[in-house]
């Protein structure tokens, strides 16, 4: 899509010889002459389509963002009318793509932490340490410069039999952790021994995003999803639809919580995590980050569909609520299992290989201006 197809766009939608108004915003890289220019090309395509400019009592509210991906720079529209909303993309080939003096560049970078071939829940690196949650035990491992050693590793004893697709959460916090594991809470000591002490219960799971923003969750029991009962980090209760998971980003300065539903799309929540918009369709494992590699942080995004195929996770930035590819997708053998946030920039992630059937633990981190 070109300027001139989005001026028609927005006249086919505000009626032609209408009144528009024009809002603009620039979060790439480019110049302001670049942006000038395409300030002027987007206009003057408009006036051609019949429509004119102004801010006197415009039929429609028009909100142009220049922004860009690694490969293409992107004019987002956001076209409103009444209670009408649309939103279009138009893209052109970047004449310098990713090169190592771009500060918008970004990629991210792939590192096996850890394989077994006991499914893994979920792995935390604590310095020299990791310590890995799987269906039957915790396990705290240590290294020098060789492989993982285990040090220690304490049982876990669910009162009933796990559901098919078990799914547990780790959080670390200083020499203490928590285990989340579906009807089944669990807390213990990292030091000077690993212990572990487990309880049934159904409290909501703390979801961080990054390592500032975090909300809690009911799990759905005998699921493999939250059921939808979310409370917000300033105390706001909610029901949304059943989720698989969720990530906070930052649109330009206004916080958005982003919830992978059952259906294969992204829900998307302003800060008061009233419902705005939804993207997709994307895959059910979404994790935030703190990297700011343009206009905002970014989320990473495991491809649609389920299976045992070859799975990926690619990082977008928002831009006025549509997702815009920030990165080349990252490959992984089988499908991605476990996808949770690692601090600000990272997140830690589950494959299971295709072929061998073992599981590996990634830390993905995103670089910008790489």
């Amino acid at each position: 899509m070109t300027a001139e197809e989005l001026a028609r766009k927005t006249a086919a939608f505000a009626g032609r010889g209408e009144p528009v108004s024009v809002a603009w915003r620039n979060v790439s890289s480019l110049g302001s002459a670049v942006f000038s220019q395409a300030r002027s090309a987007f206009e003057t395509a408009v006036h051609e389509a019949g429509n004119r400019v102004t801010e006197v009592a415009p039929v429609a509210e028009l909100h142009l963002t220049l922004a860009e991906n690694p490969t293409q720079n992107l004019m987002v529209e956001e076209a409103r009318k009444g209670d009408e909303r649309q939103v279009w993309i138009a893209s052109w080939r970047r004449a310098e793509v990713t090169t190592a003096g771009s500060p918008q560049a970004a990629t991210l970078d792939k590192k096996l932490v850890f394989e077994q071939a006991e499914p893994i829940l979920d792995a935390v690196l604590i310095q020299a340490n990791l310590l890995v949650l799987s269906p039957v035990r915790v396990a705290l491992y240590a290294r020098q410069d060789g492989p993982w050693e285990l040090r220690q590793a304490v049982q876990l004893n669910p009162p009933k039999p796990w559901p098919r697709d078990l799914r547990g959460r780790l959080r670390v916090a200083g020499t203490t952790y928590q285990a989340y594991l579906p009807g089944l809470a669990c807390s213990g000591a990292l030091e000077p021994t690993l212990t572990l002490t487990c309880a049934p219960s159904e409290e909501a799971w703390v979801l961080e995003s990054g390592s500032r923003s975090l909300m809690l969750a009911v799990f759905a029991p005998g699921r493999n999803y939250f059921d939808g009962r979310v409370t917000t980090q300033t105390g706001v209760r909610k029901t949304v639809a059943p989720f698989f998971s969720a990530a906070a980003v930052e649109d330009q300065g206004r916080p958005l919580w982003l919830l992978a539903t059952l259906d294969g799309h992204a829900q998307i929540f302003n800060g008061g995590f009233d419902p705005v918009g939804a993207v997709g369709p994307w895959g059910s494992d979404l994790a935030g980050t703190e990297a700011h590699c343009g206009g905002g942080s970014q989320v990473l995004v495991t491809k649609a569909g389920e299976g045992r195929e070859a799975d990926t996770i690619r990082a977008y930035s928002m831009v006025n609520r549509v997702p815009v590819p920030l990165t080349a997708p990252v490959d992984f053998s089988g499908p991605v299992t476990a996808l949770w946030p690692a601090g600000a920039t990272a997140a830690m992630v589950v494959a299971r290989d295709a072929e061998t059937g073992r599981y590996g633990a990634y830390l993905i981190t995103v670089n910008c201006g790489s």
